[in-house]
């Protein structure tokens, strides 16, 4: 009886909860964060750092057609756990990621759930659902509310083809600085996001986006608040856009998702960093993904790209004229092979335009003749492909090109993250890596840790580029954005961003040439790029003829490897510069970049280098890289006792140095 009792108070008690408040703490395994869940008619969350407030109380909530408020069911119980491991990227920024949370989920009666993991950097959640049958996700509620009128870096998503749908966008935007309440009320922005709560540092981020669309994040009332809007499912697309290579969205219905059965929603990332530099190498985003499901990657080999679109087939010299034709390919072929890079990719223009079949090659191209010429080389190639014409037949095109020995294919103008979308992402990555092929998403969204999921897709495009300087106008700040992008942008993935530029311009004298391209800043801004910016597949946008002429910085270019085994930030600040260092192996690249503003930097390598003797090769602007961009000095020099070196960055400058014992 007395057993009875017992039983009958512990069941009392349990489903109490349900109708009284409760507020359950998650603290992350070092203590300075601690996450607070509030259950009561409805859920809510808040984070604090060393016990301040840094993100209100913020609603969690998923409704689905049937009216059903996950989020708002009835408590069932609360289970906590810990979790500790290690994870080996296959390809990443370092060899190894320490994997420490602690976890509380919230289980409701409706067999829904929401799950919290408190890091020392940061804390996620993601809802969980156990439905046994299809159902419709009408809206989705995440809140993000600062309390205080900060200020943030955010970027809008701009209109790309067609100003019918605001969905539909390219994800290449600069940053505006701004306080929460001057956020567009009619824009929305992409995230991450980053905003600063007095000091500490909070980016709005997200992962694991498989089958869901992507977040925006826009504020309508004026508040302090960010709140996430999703994609509707398109309902009616049509061929259109560039070239007729884009899925122009006609119509879309009323709902953000169509799903079957349970299963886990994206997570909901809250990265906090105490520095800025702390921020830029968080790798929370990636933690967070479902682990690898290629199991030998051996095949997925990273490097560096011979490009042609950007130096618009820019070769001279030849007994040819240049373009899309074979003799051209072959002439990047004989470049990649001199200098030690691992691929060329053909861009736009090899396959029958128009047509939206990429197995129709315009008669100037012998393909099978290029793709045999380079691999007696020792190069690969990689083909460009539009989205339409990839989507009409991924698994033949995947199937007929690895057979012809294509190594990858760069996917370009998706221009979406709807639901549609994103199912697409993850179906090409799978299709892809079953044929043993690399992919490069370039007119895509940002990444949300399909690179850890799938590691044959090396970089994501979602950035503004060096392909913005072949049109941009003078007025674009494009420094200002080399040294933001890396503490928001790159924090999600790596980057498509296709640096290398030869003909270098001052502020003063930079214009857009769309044949004739140029880069803002320095020429050792763009080769700092390399160890800056992470992507495992490296453009070199610029043209064998540049190369040539340059071979000193074209040589080191070449050497910088593409994937890590160790970063360090050595230093930073948003907005106005970073400083990167990136071993592989016993060798060290340090990269260092500035906005406008001439700098002089103390570079500590004391938090890289131990005991011994090292030696540093440095590219450093050259005296009057204020007015000639590609004025540089290159010098080899016995690295001080102190470990410390001052370096003096033009406007627009920069420098990049090998460290080696």
């Amino acid at each position: 009886m007395k057993r009875l009792l017992t039983l009958l108070t512990l069941c009392v008690a349990m489903f109490s909860t349900s109708y009284a408040q409760k507020n359950y703490t998650l603290t992350s395994p070092n203590g300075d964060l601690t996450a607070t869940i509030c259950i009561d008619s409805k859920t809510t969350y808040s984070v604090a750092l060393d016990g301040k407030v840094i993100l209100q109380p913020s609603t969690i909530a998923l409704t689905l057609a049937d009216g059903t408020i996950i989020g708002n069911s009835k408590l069932k119980r609360v289970v906590r756990g810990s979790h500790s491991e290690t994870i080996t990227p296959q390809l990443y920024f370092k060899s190894t990621i320490e994997d420490n949370y602690n976890s509380l989920t919230v289980e409701y009666r409706d067999r829904s759930a929401i799950e919290f993991r408190a890091y020392n950097d940061g804390v996620a959640y993601r809802i969980k659902t156990g439905k046994a049958d299809n159902y419709i996700v009408k809206s989705e509620t995440a809140e993000f509310n600062f309390g205080a009128d900060h200020k943030c870096w955010i970027a809008y998503a701009n209109l790309t083809g067609t100003k019918k749908d605001k969905y539909f966008t390219s994800f290449e935007n600069t940053y505006n600085n701004i306080p929460l309440s001057e956020v567009s009320s009619d824009k929305l922005a992409f995230s991450p996001v980053v905003v600063d709560v007095d000091g500490t540092l909070v980016c709005i981020a997200e992962s694991d986006t498989e089958n869901y669309p992507g977040m925006f994040l826009h504020n309508t009332d004026k508040s302090s608040s960010l709140k996430g809007c999703f994609a509707t499912v398109p309902d009616k697309v049509e061929v259109g856009g560039h070239n007729k290579l884009q899925g122009i969205v006609v119509s879309r219905h009323d709902y953000i998702a169509s799903c079957s059965g349970s299963g886990t929603f994206p997570w909901r990332v809250i990265i906090v960093a105490k520095s800025d530099r702390e921020l830029a190498q968080s790798d929370m985003v990636y933690r967070l993904a479902s682990p690898s499901r290629v199991e030998n990657s051996d095949w997925i080999v990273p490097g560096k790209v011979a490009w042609e679109w950007w130096n618009y087939w820019g070769i001279t010299g030849v007994d040819f004229e240049a373009g899309v034709n074979t003799a051209t390919y072959k002439a990047y072929i004989d470049f990649a092979a001199e200098y030690g890079v691992e691929y060329v990719i053909l861009d736009e223009g090899w396959a029958v335009k128009y047509k939206n079949n990429l197995m129709e090659v315009v008669p100037e191209i012998d393909l099978k003749h290029i793709i045999d010429y380079a691999k007696s080389k020792g190069v690969g190639i990689i083909l460009w492909a539009g989205y339409n014409a990839f989507n009409a037949d991924i698994e033949g095109v995947c199937q007929h090109y690895a057979a012809m020995g294509v190594k990858g294919f760069k996917i370009d103008f998706m221009d979406r993250d709807d639901q549609q979308m994103s199912a697409f992402y993850y179906r090409t990555a799978e299709i892809c890596a079953k044929h043993k092929l690399m992919v490069d998403f370039h007119g895509c969204a940002k990444p949300a840790g399909l690179n850890r999921t799938y590691p044959n897709v090396v970089n994501f495009e979602a950035v503004f580029g060096l392909e913005q300087m072949k049109w941009s106008k003078e007025s674009v700040d494009h420094m200002a954005y080399d040294v933001t992008m890396p503490f928001i942008r790159m924090v999600a993935g790596p980057i498509d961003y296709t640096q290398g530029a030869m003909r270098n311009a001052t502020k003063r004298n930079y214009r857009p040439i769309n044949r004739e391209p140029m880069s803002q800043g320095t020429r050792c801004h763009q080769l700092a790029a390399y160890a800056v910016f992470y992507s495992p597949l490296s453009m070199l946008c610029d043209s064998p003829t540049a190369y040539r002429k340059e071979a000193e910085c074209a040589e080191f270019i070449a050497s910088v490897p593409t994937v890590w085994d160790e970063t360090v930030v050595i230093d930073g600040k948003i907005g106005e510069y970073v400083v990167t260092a990136r071993r592989k192996d016993n060798t060290w690249y340090i990269g260092g970049m500035t906005n406008w503003n001439a700098r002089t930097l103390e570079v500590d390598l004391s938090q890289i280098v131990g005991q011994g003797n090292y030696t540093v090769d440095i590219f450093r602007d050259g005296a009057n890289a204020h007015r000639i961009a590609s004025d540089y000095k290159r010098e080899t020099i016995a690295l001080p006792a102190s470990r410390k070196l001052t370096v003096h960055l033009a406007p627009g400058g920069g420098f990049m140095m090998r460290v080696v014992k």
